[in-house]
């Protein structure tokens, strides 16, 4: 029996959306510690596949739909890997669709999973796109790999544009830079009960349109932001200016969505967003991908405070919603057998 524990991700935001430019995407995001996905597999002659009682979580949860998902990458890691099966048992499950990267995290787990319980390495990199992942943003692969304050290289725009490849025929992005980040740093997140982030169909359907029309003027404000102020704030371990260059990609982003999600932020992200900022207690506030996860930087001194902040800013949004402060995960997944 091999058991495989990973960390959610934050996502915040891409390096360039427009045709205009030579490559398209290359996500920008970072692993936390928690909250984990875990799955547990065994050697099996085919796959099946259970879940514990209280593996999915209250926030965004769907047993039937993270059963049937982790099936779904379970039959795909066997045919990638040339084995006969395994029995799955998914231990704890991330949010759906709220901007964690609930589904990267489950498949390429899954995918380890059995790749271990068949002693096969695992291989994720390669196998990521047979899963269905890696596509747009490399990010919750490379976090998935060796954790840490991530930057991927995106896809040339010639082969990855406003319709994806087929999945399997994309290779995921490489990563041009990663560095870990300090162990009193904390990462508020907070979770407000709202609609899920836009995933499947939905996402591509918005993404082909933020693309058709996307300014690449955006992308050249971004490709400031992450070389002068994010890259040497992360390589210096600089939270005041780290936290700065967040909050601007994250904002750059934003235009970009704007048409498709209502604004720089989502409803009620917008909100939360703004009475966050005001809070001396955190930096960097912004939106996980589609949301609604909202993430704000602090460290251990002031948690107690940026909690304070996080519950004041869903009461003054008028909704419920969970909150919490996480480290930053300097590595990748967990393996034990």
């Amino acid at each position: 029996m091999v058991r495989v524990s990973a960390g959610a991700r934050l996502h915040f935001g891409f390096q360039n959306l427009s045709l205009a430019h030579d490559r398209l995407y290359g996500g920008v995001g970072v692993g936390l510690a928690e909250p984990r996905v875990a799955v547990r597999a065994e050697p099996a002659a085919a796959v099946s596949v259970d879940a514990a009682a209280d593996a999915i979580p209250a926030v965004g949860g769907d047993e039937r739909a993270d059963r049937d998902a982790a099936r779904r990458y379970a039959e795909r890691a066997a045919d990638a890997l040339d084995v006969p099966g395994a029995h799955v048992t998914v231990e704890r499950a991330l949010p759906r669709h709220v901007g964690l990267g609930s589904g990267t995290q489950l498949a390429l787990a899954t995918y380890a999973a059995v790749a271990r319980a068949n002693d096969v390495a695992p291989r994720p990199r390669e196998h990521a796109p047979v899963l269905g992942r890696g596509g747009r943003s490399g990010v919750g692969v490379a976090t998935f790999e060796t954790g840490g304050f991530v930057v991927d290289a995106g896809h040339p725009t010639a082969r990855f544009t406003t319709s994806e490849p087929a999945r399997g025929e994309w290779e995921t992005p490489p990563v041009v830079a990663r560095h870990a980040l300090p162990d009193d740093w904390r990462f508020l997140l907070v979770v407000p009960d709202a609609d899920a982030g836009r995933n499947g169909d939905a996402e591509a359907e918005s993404m082909r349109s933020v693309v058709e029309r996307a300014d690449g003027g955006v992308a050249d404000a971004v490709a400031g932001a992450l070389t002068r102020t994010l890259l040497p704030a992360a390589a210096t371990d600089d939270r005041q200016r780290f936290a700065d260059g967040v909050r601007e990609l994250g904002r750059r982003n934003g235009a970009w969505y704007a048409d498709e999600q209502g604004g720089v932020f989502r409803p009620p992200v917008g909100e939360l967003v703004d009475a966050l900022s005001r809070s001396d207690a955190v930096g960097g506030v912004g939106q996980s991908s589609w949301g609604p996860a909202v993430y704000a930087l602090t460290d251990t001194d002031h948690v107690d405070a940026a909690l304070d902040a996080a519950r004041d800013a869903l009461d003054a949004a008028g909704v419920d919603g969970d909150t919490t402060a996480v480290a930053p995960a300097n590595t990748g997944a967990r393996v034990t057998e």
